[in-house]
């Protein structure tokens, strides 16, 4: 009960900030598209009026969420991927939330740092800069030098230090109880939805409010983002195309994160990267292989590649910051697409179906006739259109909007993966107006499905499920055993003795696995 009343004040101060941003009637618009409708948002409307925000009715949400506070910004950067939900305009509106706040004072930020690290800035730091360089929802950013020469505990060897200039992140003050709060009224919003909305069930209110609270969980975690980009730095340990900065082990902790410090251009700066000699082109070449790398080859990629988080230093390497949101994407995952991308090069729509059925993205009681025949309406306009007008993402996105008309249970990494193909592309167009920037990883593409769908990939692959189920036989052939003592005596055993042999019925049925798997 208490819990219910603090929740429902709380929601009435949202409410009357989305009134006043003119933000009530996206939300109504949003659920009547899907089904649904809310008695509370038209309630809201009676109480605090319809307001008077500019704008499209996603940047009036985006200006509303802005203002919420910090677990509101990061719904709106959530909600930016769900095109399914939203639509694409909305949805695109609200990728462009900044997350941005004011800067909390350098004492706090000094104070936050000796105490997570346990000694005085002037040991940690030769010299530490009070002005942040930025201000974001969860932490913010000052640049430091370190001393010459580091001898605090925990010091790493010689070559594997972090020398001279680095960035130190630091946690904002209260930040985990405010964000506590509000996933808490988000969470008890979504137990309300799944009860009363049935149209919006199969949106998952409640498992993606608790995927929400994960990630923040994980952001809130310094150590986390620290791990995150070291495993992104190993995994491009031996490409001379891509910088990710090291992390300064010693000088950092759960509120604390101290790494490298990247200089370069932001990746979006046409003019100034011309002005620095570089080809664009091969920027955006050295971009696409990146993308792909980490999406197909890694299954580990960054989720939140804006040009902020990207810059191109002097060799026309292309670095990355901030590694608070990762996406993964497991092989079978990473097939589905492939075998996806195949399917609309080839324009063979009834493949397509069937991949998406078999993928468990559509249920199998979905008929594949009219699957294919909703997928040929989305593909072949665009197909109509020259190379460079043809977005992936974008067809990706409208593949997702067919949610609601079969069934449709999309995996949040992969809406994750299709924003951050949106913001490629649009960068890749900033830089190159007349360049479709998919088509520069091609041959990459074209590499890796040889490899993981061609005959020699499913031969090993039933190699390797014929292993495994060798490496499972000794406990199959007790399993066999235990069954054939239990039919042939259904009593308790007089005896412990083990069995003297194996029956011939447990060898044939292992043989006709073995044979299903290997020549399937």
């Amino acid at each position: 009960m208490i819990r219910s009343l603090r929740n429902l004040i709380r929601l009435l101060r949202v409410a009357h900030i989305l009134a006043r941003h003119g933000a009530l009637e996206p939300l109504a618009n949003a659920l009547e598209a899907v089904g649904a409708r809310s008695t509370f948002l038209d309630f809201a409307k009676l109480l605090f009026g319809r307001g008077r925000g500019s704008g499209r009715p996603g940047e009036r949400l985006a200006a509303a969420l802005a203002e919420l506070g910090p677990a509101f910004i990061k719904l709106g950067q959530m909600l930016s991927t769900r095109t399914d939900l939203l639509g694409a305009q909305a949805a695109a509106d609200l990728s462009t939330l900044q997350d941005r706040l004011p800067p909390f004072s350098s004492s706090i930020a000094r104070a936050t740092i000796e105490a997570e690290l346990g000694r005085p800035i002037s040991v940690l730091f030769a010299s530490f800069d009070d002005r942040p360089v930025s201000a974001a929802s969860i932490a913010q950013v000052h640049f430091a030098v370190l001393p010459v020469q580091p001898s605090i505990e925990g010091e790493p060897v010689e070559g594997a230090r972090v020398t001279g200039e680095v960035a130190v992140k630091i946690l904002r003050p209260g930040i985990e109880h405010a964000f506590r709060r509000d996933v808490d009224l988000l969470r008890w919003l979504a137990e309300i939805v799944e009860k009363t909305q049935p149209r919006l069930r199969r949106f998952r209110p409640i498992e993606a409010i608790e995927s929400f609270a994960r990630q923040v969980e994980f952001e809130m975690d310094l150590r986390l983002e620290a791990a995150a980009a070291d495993e992104l730095a190993h995994n491009f340990a031996n490409d001379p195309t891509y910088r990710v900065p090291r992390i300064d082990w010693p000088r950092s902790a759960r509120r604390v994160l101290t790494q490298e410090r990247l200089t370069g251009i932001r990746m979006d700066d046409r003019a100034a990267l011309l002005v620095a000699g570089q080809d664009i082109d091969q920027v955006l070449t050295r971009a696409a292989a990146i993308f792909f790398k980490q999406a197909f080859r890694d299954g580990f990629f960054h989720g939140d590649q804006h040009p902020g988080n990207m810059v191109v230093d002097e060799e026309g390497r292309i670095g990355a910051v901030d590694f608070g949101i990762m996406g993964r994407l497991d092989k079978q995952t990473r097939i589905y697409l492939a075998d996806m991308l195949l399917g609309l090069l080839e324009r063979d729509y009834r493949r397509l179906a069937q991949i998406h059925i078999a993928a468990g993205i559509v249920p199998e009681t979905e008929s594949r006739d009219m699957l294919a025949q909703a997928l040929r309406a989305i593909a072949e306009p665009v197909f109509g259109r020259p190379l460079n007008e043809i977005s992936f993402a974008r067809l990706l996105g409208q593949l997702f909007q067919l949610a609601e008309t079969f069934d449709m249970q999309v995996p949040p990494h992969l809406l994750l993966l299709q924003k951050n193909m949106l913001m490629a592309e649009g960068v890749s167009r900033q830089l190159n107006p007349d360049l479709n920037i998919w088509t520069l990883a091609q041959p990459l593409i074209e590499e890796w499905m040889r490899e993981n769908r061609g005959p020699e990939a499913r031969v090993a692959e039933a190699v390797e499920s014929g292993v495994a189920l060798m490496r499972r036989l000794p406990r199959l052939l007790t399993a066999l055993e235990k069954a054939a003592d239990r039919l042939a005596d259904p009593k308790p055993p007089s005896s412990l003795a083990a069995p003297l042999g194996t029956p011939w019925w447990a060898w044939a049925a292992l043989a006709l696995a073995l044979g299903a798997v290997l020549f399937r």
